[in-house]
């Protein structure tokens, strides 16, 4: 067994990336070439550097952020023809231009929501009706 001389957990680029919301391509290069310390993403996450607020404002988002920000799931991107990142000016034209393949997978998304609080609520008051029941 080997002792870790060094206990600073760090992460690859592209983990820390996904933990920003950013798209790793669009990143500086010293980002992407080293190592991430739990605490320089803290830093980062605390006090955005200009690189990293001009990303998360302008884009190109990556394919979860694309998603969130049309309100569908990242497969339902996939069905749309939207495999590539995407800048914030871009979504604002998909959104404007409303596809009907857009139109679909947001009520699509929306009955996966409606369904999920459903459960959730029949768990709820399955839980609630247990609670009051005695065990002998």
């Amino acid at each position: 067994m080997s002792s870790h001389q060094n206990n600073t957990q760090t992460m690859k680029p592209a983990t820390a990336a996904k933990k920003l919301g950013v798209y790793l391509p669009a990143t500086p290069a010293e980002f992407r070439e080293g190592v991430v310390s739990r605490g320089e993403l803290n830093a980062l996450q605390t006090d955005p550097p200009e690189w990293l607020q001009d990303l998360r404002r302008d884009g190109p988002h990556p394919r979860p952020v694309v998603a969130a920000k049309l309100g569908v799931s990242i497969s339902g991107l996939a069905r749309g023809g939207v495999t590539e990142a995407l800048t914030t000016e871009q979504i604002d034209a998909l959104k404007a231009e409303n596809p009907q393949w857009l139109e679909q997978e947001r009520a699509t998304q929306a009955g996966v929501r409606k369904e999920a609080a459903r459960l959730k609520a029949k768990r709820a008051d399955q839980g609630e009706s247990r609670a009051g029941e005695t065990r002998p």
